[in-house]
């Protein structure tokens, strides 16, 4: 088994967004905005080789599926699928992901799953051999999203997951698919049955923490629908990861795959041994983590 971070298309949004109720003064330490307020942000998916047999993709990114206006709208930086070109660097096409794993459906982590945009063209799913993972109560949001956060779906995305007889709704701790190799929770702060996966001492955090700076429990997105449970949330998920060892796979973090979780003397949480990539990297498990 190993594991890669996968570059899908990247982000500029407003940093403020990003960091909520934090001041500009705080978060522009960590992040550096450009002069539209704009702060960079990866779209980055993990993908396991060789999970018992199987290539395993953990989300698919903003993808290139945005008409050409609505990528300037939202800040997609490259107009190519950027992660199908990540796929070819590591020897692999979509057409050989066996299993894509999906937090959630917002359009900056499941757009990948779609071709890039082309004039006249329907929107056309890729991934033609893989089953597709998602949690069951997130499934009922995004059919059914509210007001608040109904353009961060992609109307067309879920009519074809459901035609393509490949789709598999997770209500508990493990998948039919993906059986006892992946361990999924669930959270509610950023957008009701978000799922976090865990995988061989890895757990991909989603948008329950995108990056390094969002480990501090105060630091919400504007983003977040329930920001309050959010950081109750995040209290427990980082007591637990910390307690069993289990390292932080980030998805927005445009400089940081991967860290070890760590709390300094005043309770603070933060971050210690940040890898940038993962090439070819074997499983982090340790005996706490199993």
């Amino acid at each position: 088994m190993e594991l890669f971070s996968i570059q899908g298309n990247s982000q500029q949004l407003d940093g403020g967004a990003m960091f909520g109720n934090a001041p500009k003064a705080l978060w522009s330490r960590w992040i550096k905005p450009d002069a539209e307020n704009r702060i960079p942000l990866a779209c980055r998916c993990l993908l396991v080789k060789d999970l018992d047999g199987r290539n395993v993709l953990f989300e698919t990114g903003i993808g290139a599926f945005f008409e050409p206006a609505l990528r300037e709208r939202y800040g997609v930086v490259e107009p190519q699928h950027v992660l199908l070109d990540s796929l070819v660097a590591v020897g692999l096409s979509h057409e050989d992901i066996d299993v894509v794993v999906l937090s959630h459906l917002h359009f900056d982590h499941a757009g990948g799953l779609l071709a890039a945009w082309e004039q006249g063209q329907p929107p056309r799913l890729l991934f033609p051999r893989a089953r597709f993972v998602v949690g069951a109560e997130h499934w009922r949001r995004a059919l059914k999203p509210h007001p608040r956060d109904r353009a961060s779906f992609i109307p067309e995305l879920q009519p074809l997951l459901q035609a393509s007889g490949r789709l598999e709704l997770v209500e508990g701790e493990y998948s039919q698919t993906l059986g006892n190799a992946v361990r999924f929770s669930f959270s509610d702060g950023h957008t009701p049955g978000l799922m976090l996966a865990e995988v061989a001492g890895v757990v991909f955090c989603a948008d329950l923490i995108p990056g390094r700076f969002w480990v501090h429990l105060p630091i919400t997105m504007g983003y977040d629908r329930f920001p309050e449970k959010l950081i109750d949330e995040k209290q427990v998920f980082l007591d637990d990861k910390l307690a069993r060892e289990v390292q932080l796979f980030f998805t927005h973090d445009h400089d940081c795959a991967l860290a070890r979780v760590i709390r300094d003397e005043r309770g603070r949480f933060g971050t210690a041994d940040e890898l940038r990539e993962l090439r070819g990297v074997q499983p982090f498990m340790t005996e706490a983590a199993a």
